[in-house]
């Protein structure tokens, strides 16, 4: 499968605009509005309940292009954050309790200044997690000592394994994926991820290969330990599931298969309110390459920056208006709230 971005050809969906104008015509299928859903659970605004997560896009290029990529990434993108940038992220994260960088893209260690940016943490003890899509890890031979990089530096590694098959990943992934992912996972099995008591932490994601909710996360996890050991020796820790949403190509998906409106209405159905109450925005900043402040990863990518008196740029941090803010909601968020709830570390409700 070889799929080019929606930005190189000039899609109609590569505007951000274009996708809000789709996702917030809500009458004309039928369902709520997303800020109705949580008026009737007694939920009269989103807000944050701390800072305890900086997620960081360092940069929209990638080594693959996948299907429903909701950040339209691939190797012809060249947002890539510059060191100033980073430069501001570390003096705003500074004297602050933030427990967590999230470093994310693209494949984040394509930017050049990676290395450099997950030093920077490490020194300050802070935690650092980073998606991996796996294949980057072979993808040239400048990146094939990541692992032990990543072991150096008590790296969190979250990698996203679409299935234990290699034709449900590669048809979603690309060609080849599966079979590079799992020579990935044995490296860094071999420097001792997964493995007990080493303390270093690869945690896997599934989200579903079409329009669908994922299973349950317990029950998965324990077939993915199960498929993965017996058939390639390969250990683990945890296992995310994460709801697609309706974002970017994920979204051109939706409307190409037919799916858009009974997918949107199944969210709209499955609103828990208890997952509602877990949703990553209420104790997370995202951070977009240049430097832009969102509620979460698919606000960035919908372009829908920090509002209610918060600053929107890292340079103009502030803590306190920051944490006052109200978050900015439409009607992708019923993904992070329909069944079991979704966020970047897996259900919520679990």
């Amino acid at each position: 499968m070889s799929l080019a971005t929606l930005k190189r050809t000039n899609h109609w969906l590569s505007s951000p605009q274009e996708q809000i104008k789709i996702l917030s015509d809500h009458q004309k299928i039928g369902i709520p509005s997303f800020e109705q859903k949580l008026n009737e659970s007694g939920v009269h605004s989103l807000r944050p309940t701390g800072i305890d997560v900086f997620q960081v896009n360092v940069g929209k290029m990638c080594n693959q292009v996948c299907k429903h990529c909701h950040v339209d990434a691939g190797p012809d993108r060249k947002e890539i954050m510059t060191r100033q940038t980073m430069q501001q992220i570390i003096d705003a994260l500074d004297g602050m309790p933030v427990k967590t960088v999230d470093l994310t893209g693209g494949a984040p260690e394509m930017n050049p200044d990676f290395r450099w940016f997950v030093e920077q943490f490490s020194e300050r003890n802070i935690e650092i997690i980073v998606r991996c899509n796996l294949t980057i890890i072979l993808a040239n031979p400048k990146y094939h000592d990541l692992p032990e990089f990543f072991r150096r530096h008590k790296v969190n590694v979250v990698s996203s394994l679409p299935s234990f098959t290699a034709r449900r990943t590669d048809a979603q992934r690309g060609d080849g994926v599966f079979n590079k992912s799992i020579e990935a996972l044995k490296m860094l099995n071999a420097v001792g991820y997964g493995k007990e008591n080493t303390g270093l932490k690869l945690d896997l994601v599934y989200n579903p290969s079409g329009a669908y909710l994922p299973d349950d996360q317990a029950v998965l996890e324990q077939e993915y330990k199960h498929k993965l050991k017996d058939g390639f020796g390969i250990e683990f820790n945890q296992l995310y599931a994460i709801t697609n949403l309706p974002v970017s190509r994920f979204l051109d998906y939706l409307l190409n298969s037919g799916n858009y409106e009974e997918y949107m209405s199944e969210l709209a159905n499955a609103f828990n309110p208890v997952a509602a109450e877990g949703v990553m925005c209420r104790n997370m900043i995202s951070i977009g390459w240049d430097g832009y402040l969102y509620d979460c990863d698919f606000n960035q990518m919908l372009e829908l920056k920090l509002n209610h008196g918060a600053p929107n740029h890292i340079s103009d941090f502030d803590w306190q208006k920051v944490l006052n803010r109200e978050i900015i909601i439409n009607q992708h968020c019923f993904g992070c709230t329909a069944g079991a709830g979704s966020s970047c570390g897996g259900s919520t409700t679990a």
